[in-house]
């Protein structure tokens, strides 16, 4: 029959047995499926889940894009650039007689930094309940008025506060959403947007220090904060773009909480504390590893400059040393997001895998290089890795454990990383203090990434593993795990009906 609904000829060959003696009486049963009466609620095939509309994979994409290219760049653009600001604060200090203030400035920058990652996984959860939107915007004016009021004291306790905590949180709070609103604008081309948005951060990693110098001698400090807070100003007005396509995910929970009566305080916390990604295997083992490599990964970002000056006391050209960094990171970025994109499923691991790795080697290569060139080709590897390492992360959270539930993800992850990324740095400048060179320090700093990579190798073959037995127990129960090998970056996030997984 030619108008036939597939409902109908989903239902089986005995559908297509049964025949009405009247043609009339056909019709009306057709019609009767298709339209229903009214008060009458059709209940909807499992087997075909209602179709949601297809992602707009460019066009205001693009814009959305823009936007979070501004965040990121201008975020880590000043973060990376606080060795400029901490001489500027050094030299306004009235205490330069005081042996540690060289230590209490830098815990200006240390809070500042370390903020964005401690506060990702409650990030996580206002993103899921309130909406990219409105916590970016939260977080881009907690961030401009950190900077602003920052510009008014020179108190370092006031300081703490004002930049450190101040513009800490709100960068995070600004910066995980833009990671997030990409997934309900991009589907196949979701690492060729993460490549543009991060490669952002690194052009603005170039360009910010040459700034700063200029308009911190020129202007002094206070005034060079006030335009850095036009930066965060602007990305209030810029997070208007983050106009999500798909309802939040808590939606569905809220609608059934307001139904009961007063839920206890435990389920109070699981409302609005999703710890659900923690069931997947292979998330814990990808959050491990990550975890577990960050701790030497940014050992030579910190203390690379001070070795080169030890090393190589002739060379006026150690600045050099930074753009290369951040040119090859920038490329490196925008490369591996369009590979990620032709890597199926959660094989696009083995990039971060290969990054670690190599960004391990590195490391214990660095003080083997008796010459200032062979040290440069070691930062342009540096660079690539870094760009892989943060294009990919996204894509694989999404992958992992579908778009409903990769802002938390995401979100504890950061958080994850924040006590090591941390505490890496100051042991190697321990071992400095004792030692009195950076040789050993970054002999060790190569060892975690290394081992870090080695356990994210294991994530895909746990996958795999964990599909074939879901094929021999229940085949078809779990399609989002079951589809992951055989799509394209992206087939899991929102909009494809796939990740319409029954719980």
């Amino acid at each position: 029959m030619d108008g036939q609904p597939a409902e109908l000829k989903q239902t089986g060959e005995s559908m297509d047995l049964v025949k009405p003696e009247n043609q009339a009486e056909e019709g009306v049963q057709e019609l009767e499926v298709c339209c229903p009466a009214k008060g009458s609620s059709p209940e909807p095939s499992p087997a075909a889940p209602a179709p949601q509309p297809g992602l707009p994979e460019g066009g205001f994409g693009w814009l959305v894009v823009l936007a979070a290219t501004w965040c990121n760049g201008s975020i880590f653009g000043i973060q990376n650039s606080f060795g400029i600001l901490y001489v500027m604060l050094l030299e306004e200090s009235k205490d330069r007689d005081d042996p540690s203030i060289q230590f209490k400035t830098a815990w200006v920058g240390a809070v500042s930094m370390g903020m964005i990652f401690f506060c990702s996984p409650v990030v996580s959860i206002f993103t899921d309940w309130f909406g990219c939107r409105k916590t970016a915007m939260g977080g881009a004016a907690l961030a401009f008025l950190g900077l602003l009021s920052s510009s008014f004291t020179k108190s370092l306790e006031l300081r703490y506060f004002t930049y450190g905590i101040g513009f800490g949180c709100g960068s995070s709070f600004a910066f995980q959403p833009s990671l997030v609103i990409l997934g309900h604008y991009f589907r196949r081309r979701l690492g060729l947007a993460n490549g543009l948005m991060t490669a952002g951060s690194s052009v603005f990693s170039i360009t910010m220090p040459f700034c700063l110098k200029k308009m911190g001698y020129a202007l002094g400090l206070a005034h060079t904060l006030q335009i850095l807070s036009v930066f965060m100003f602007i990305q209030i007005l810029l997070s208007l773009t983050y106009k999500p396509l798909l309802p939040l995910s808590s939606a569905e929970g809220r609608g059934k909480h307001d139904a009961t009566e007063n839920p206890n305080c435990l389920h109070q916390c699981k409302r609005y504390l999703n710890l659900r990604v923690f069931r997947k295997v292979t998330y814990r083992v990808w959050a491990f590893g990550i975890a577990t490599a960050v701790l030497g990964y940014f050992v030579p970002y910190v203390h690379l400059m001070n070795h080169i000056k030890l090393e190589f006391k002739g060379t006026e050209k150690d600045w050099i040393l930074l753009v290369c960094i951040g040119a090859s990171s920038a490329v490196g970025r925008l490369a591996f997001g369009k590979i990620g994109d032709c890597i199926p499923g959660p094989k696009k691991i083995y990039l971060q895998v290969a990054s670690f790795w190599v960004l391990g080697l590195m490391s214990i290569t660095i003080p083997l290089c008796n010459v200032f060139e062979g040290v440069i080709v070691v930062c342009l590897f540096l660079g690539l890795c870094d760009g892989c390492f943060i294009t990919i992360m996204a894509p694989i959270a999404f992958e992992l454990v579908g778009p409903q539930e990769a802002s938390q993800a995401i979100g504890f992850l950061l958080g994850l990383m924040a006590i090591p990324m941390t505490a890496g740095p100051p042991i190697a400048g321990i071992l400095f203090d004792r030692l009195g060179n950076y040789r050993m320090a970054f002999y060790l700093a190569g060892i975690p990434p290394i081992v870090g990579g080695s356990v994210l190798f294991f994530v895909p073959l746990i996958h795999n593993r964990i599909r074939q037995r879901q094929e021999k127990e229940e085949p078809g129960t779990d399609r989002m795990l079951l589809a992951a090998e055989g799509v394209l970056n992206g087939e899991m996030l929102p909009g494809n009906s796939n990740t319409e997984v029954p719980a």
